[in-house]
């Protein structure tokens, strides 16, 4: 990152303020007059250059220098770098419902997990594998959410998945509105391939739009959807809460559970992955949630553009904050210390 001036033609001025101080001295000068003794003057003059006269010029001669300088707008330019971008735009969409608190996942360490948590780990892999790709984030229950922009920034966008969490959004599966909303991201988009990759653990219960006529918007647009149908199968353990949200514990101070049915509509999926192009996985465990995204992660390749950004960082607001100091100071000298007595 380099220092430079946008206008640095502009600096020129600054070689003229000696020159004006110069004729502003000339024309400043007050007739001779006469003083009974030779020390009078001399503590006269002494008394008048030496504070009001030179500190007041020496500041609005700065300020004005302030001024000049911001207006040849300082300024750290970094180099140029090239930005990969793919040309492909994804959206993903997660099921925030609070059946997706059933831990019948197991992470690294062999720990059982929820869906969501492991929704989390998976889909956070996805992004940091695609640097080159606009990415956005659907977050969906009884309605849908946008949590993330389609963006190039993806630790923003990681910022805004790890805030994902149950209670979000209003209780329920409308897969419709989760995937409405994704289309809505992508409709007026301009580039080669658009995607939506939907993550739910059940059927929809609710929303004005229902997932086949969602799936139909999709398919008009030229968006291509794939699904994913989370949960083992059978019976999955489900964490009781009381009301309040506080967790049911046992005598011991055990978070109690019960064993809940998984049921996914796995009919819908797949009509909404076959009619728009894309295709519907199951992921019954955290290997193979991670096998289908890697899946996604291989047919959804392009070749990539190289795009060149230079960033560039505006330093004129400190020049001026200096004039306005030096200026306020001028003001407060000519109203106290230097103030005039009639």
């Amino acid at each position: 990152m380099s220092f430079t001036f946008a206008y640095i033609g502009v600096l020129g001025a600054l070689l003229l303020l000696p020159a004006l101080a110069w004729l502003k001295s000339l024309l400043n000068r007050k007739p001779a007059f006469l003083y009974s003794s030779a020390g009078l003057v001399r503590a006269v003059a002494r008394k008048s250059e030496s504070k009001a006269s030179v500190i007041l010029n020496w500041l609005r001669w700065l300020v004005l220098a302030c001024f000049i300088i911001a207006l040849a707008r300082p300024r750290f330019v970094e180099a140029k770098r090239q930005i990969e971008a793919s040309g492909i735009d994804i959206v993903i969409c997660v099921d925030l419902s609070t059946s997706m608190l059933a831990e019948d996942f197991k992470d690294e360490n062999g720990d059982r997990i929820n869906r969501l948590a492991m929704a989390k780990k998976v889909v956070k892999e996805f992004i940091e594998k695609r640097p080159s790709d606009r990415i956005g984030l659907i977050a969906f229950a009884g309605e849908a959410h946008v949590a993330g922009p389609l963006t190039l920034d993806h630790d923003y966008l990681l910022n805004n998945l790890e805030r994902l969490t149950f209670h979000y959004i209003v209780d329920g599966t409308a897969i419709g509105s989760g995937l409405v909303a994704a289309v809505n991201r992508l409709r007026e988009v301009k580039s080669k391939s658009k995607i939506v990759v939907m993550m739910t653990d059940g059927e929809n219960t609710g929303g004005e739009v229902t997932p086949i006529s969602a799936a139909n918007a999709a398919e008009a647009l030229g968006i291509k959807v794939y699904t994913i149908g989370v949960g083992t199968r059978g019976l999955a353990p489900m964490p009781v809460y009381h009301g309040a949200g506080r967790p049911a514990l046992d005598r011991r101070g055990q978070q109690i559970y019960r064993q809940s049915e998984v049921t996914i509509d796995e009919e819908t999926l797949t009509e909404i992955a076959d009619r728009t192009g894309g295709k519907y996985f199951r992921a019954d465990s955290a290997d193979t949630l991670r096998k289908v995204y890697a899946e996604i992660d291989e047919l959804e390749k392009t070749k990539v553009v190289i795009k060149k950004s230079q960033r560039v960082e505006e330093l004129l607001h400190w020049p001026i904050l200096i004039g306005l100091i030096l200026l306020l100071t001028e003001v407060a000298l000519v109203n106290t210390i230097f103030r005039r007595i009639p």
